[in-house]
């Protein structure tokens, strides 16, 4: 059996293999390489501090995570379809190496989180 997320390094481990995942998907990656031009070192731990906070409740994440996608949304369109794959990846990144009441927290929280920025960018 496969252990629950319990820790910030749980969190990393998902992120990095998540977005390794995301750039190697060519219907996606560009958005991260070309459009957002992320520096996914820089951005690994923003990411960890936003899930951290929000499956482990430890932590002060405050961006505004909406601001930020609302912004990249206006440079290049974000569509259901990106969502979809977004959330494939994400799920499929989970279940590779965890498995129990936080992993499917997470998993609830990204397709909540998904739903709620498609309805706010159209």
């Amino acid at each position: 059996m496969k252990p629950d997320i319990a820790t910030r390094k749980d969190i990393e481990l998902i992120m990095r293999n998540f977005y390794g995942n995301l750039l190697s998907d060519a219907e996606i990656a560009y958005i991260f390489i070309d459009v957002a031009k992320i520096d996914l070192e820089k951005h690994l731990p923003h990411l960890a501090d936003f899930w951290e906070q929000n499956i482990l409740n430890i932590g002060s994440y405050r961006n505004n995570v909406l601001k930020i996608h609302v912004d990249l949304h206006e440079l290049e369109p974000l569509t259901a379809n990106h969502f979809q794959i977004w959330l494939r990846h994400f799920n499929a990144t989970i279940d590779e190496s965890f498995s129990g009441e936080k992993s499917e927290l997470m998993k609830t929280r990204a397709l909540s989180i998904a739903t709620v920025m498609q309805l706010k960018l159209t």
